[in-house]
């Protein structure tokens, strides 16, 4: 796969020019955004932590490294697998920006799924 490239950014941040395909990693939708403000192009929450895991990490950054191995356990299963695999077919000659909601983006599931994407260039 050759991507031009991963970002990761704040759903609250302003959306740049050069975001390319803009695509929201969050189960579920952020507070205070109105959907059709989001500049969002894809709305991946399939990709997403399970929720049970979710609720375990609650965003404890000494708890990454563990969120980090269990989230990629979970992005292995089938149903994950594919929804990661419909990003590896977007990022093909594409810049993607990975958004989400968490204020700690190099703490979030879109970090991990960032490497993930960079991984198989």
């Amino acid at each position: 796969m050759t991507a031009r490239g991963v970002r990761v950014r704040r759903i609250y941040d302003q959306a740049a020019t050069d975001d390319g395909i803009r695509i929201l990693v969050d189960r579920i939708w952020p507070r205070g955004i109105r959907k059709d403000a989001a500049a969002i192009d894809v709305w991946a929450k399939d990709v997403a932590p399970s929720t049970e895991l979710r609720k375990w990490y609650g965003h404890v950054p000494e708890k990454f490294g563990q969120f980090e191995a269990r989230y990629r356990e979970e992005l292995a299963t089938p149903s994950k697998r594919a929804a990661l695999d419909e990003l590896r077919t977007l990022a093909r000659g594409s810049t993607l920006t990975l958004v989400t909601a968490t204020r700690d983006v190099d703490h979030s599931q879109a970090a991990v799924l960032a490497d993930l994407l960079r991984e198989a260039r």
